[in-house]
């Protein structure tokens, strides 16, 4: 099974179609400092999981919000967790889990994606074009979502009613299993599709390539898909998840987060983090930092249903 990518491009400004909405930027009330985390790491590298444990405490040391952390580490059967099943508002995050059900689909129906899915798949992933994604959510409908959800194993997401879908709920721990399926041989989705997932990651808009990418060495291919909404409560809820591989790891790392003032705490918060990760487990002489973030990014979704 293989996959063509359209050379079209779309523009995530020009994406804003009918019925879908730019909500009012609500700013948030300062959150109140969160309860000391209590990250738990397991490995089969001797120290790793104490020296994991001990420093993306001190990361979020004085964080604001509620912040969620999954690590997993193949090559060390390394894992490391914090608030694992606390649910958040997807944002874009929600749009790997869309394009898997759409490979999935095509999968049982035995299809290739065709050059329309093909390109909108390519806006979505890359460009988190959401015009592209309201396109190919109602395509899909909930029956197919839920679907894959339910071979997927993951439980506790659950998508956004009345096509809202950057109000999908998902936690920690349903993201790392889908990373996980992404990233190893399984029976929920091809090995072409599988690729092809992490291709269009790989291929995501230089602005958008913040969050868990923060601080990975240069000889560890990135994939990364990103999140961001605010609304009026939990102020900014900002998401990253990554998958990583080459330093003689295997690794993948989702960090979610809501209560930010701003978005660019959010992204400072994953990203103090992903750097903590990154240096524990492929240590280099200098660390790379490949995006700082700004207030450029933008990003909207369908208006949320009000009384």
């Amino acid at each position: 099974m293989t996959h063509r990518i359209s050379r079209g491009t779309r523009v995530l400004a020009a994406s804003l179609g009918a019925g879908v909405i730019v909500p009012f930027a609500v700013a948030a009330a300062p959150a109140a400092a969160a309860t000391a985390p209590q990250v738990s790491c397991t490995s089969d590298k001797a120290g790793l999981a104490a020296k994991l444990q001990k420093d993306i405490t001190a990361a979020l040391a004085n964080r604001t919000g509620t912040i969620a952390v999954g690590l997993y580490d193949r090559s060390t059967n390394t894992r490391c967790t914090l608030r694992s099943s606390t649910a958040f508002d997807s944002a874009s995050v929600v749009k790997v889990t869309v394009l898997a059900t759409l490979l999935w689909d095509a999968k049982k129906h035995n299809r290739y994606l065709t050059d329309r899915e093909t390109t909108l798949a390519t806006a979505m992933i890359t460009q988190s074009d959401n015009s592209a994604t309201t396109t190919l959510w109602k395509q899909l409908g909930m029956t197919k979502i839920k679907g894959f959800l339910t071979a997927a194993g993951m439980t506790q997401t659950v998508p956004g009613t009345n096509g809202y879908w950057g109000l999908t709920q998902i936690t920690v721990r349903d993201e790392q299993k889908l990373l996980a399926l992404v990233t190893a041989k399984n029976s929920v989705l091809s090995d072409n599709s599988r690729a092809y997932i992490l291709k269009l990651m790989s291929k995501v808009i230089s602005s958008q390539r913040w969050g868990t990418p923060a601080g990975a060495p240069s000889s560890v291919a990135v994939h990364v898909k990103n999140g961001w909404l605010s609304r009026s409560t939990h102020g900014w809820r900002v998401h990253s998840i990554g998958t990583f591989n080459g330093g003689g790891h295997d690794y993948m790392i989702s960090v979610l987060t809501h209560g930010n003032s701003t978005m660019d705490y959010g992204v400072a918060t994953i990203q103090g983090v992903a750097k903590a990760i990154h240096k524990d487990l492929v240590p280099v002489t200098t660390s790379v930092q490949r995006y700082t973030p700004t207030s450029t990014p933008r990003e909207a979704f369908p208006a949320v249903p009000t009384d």
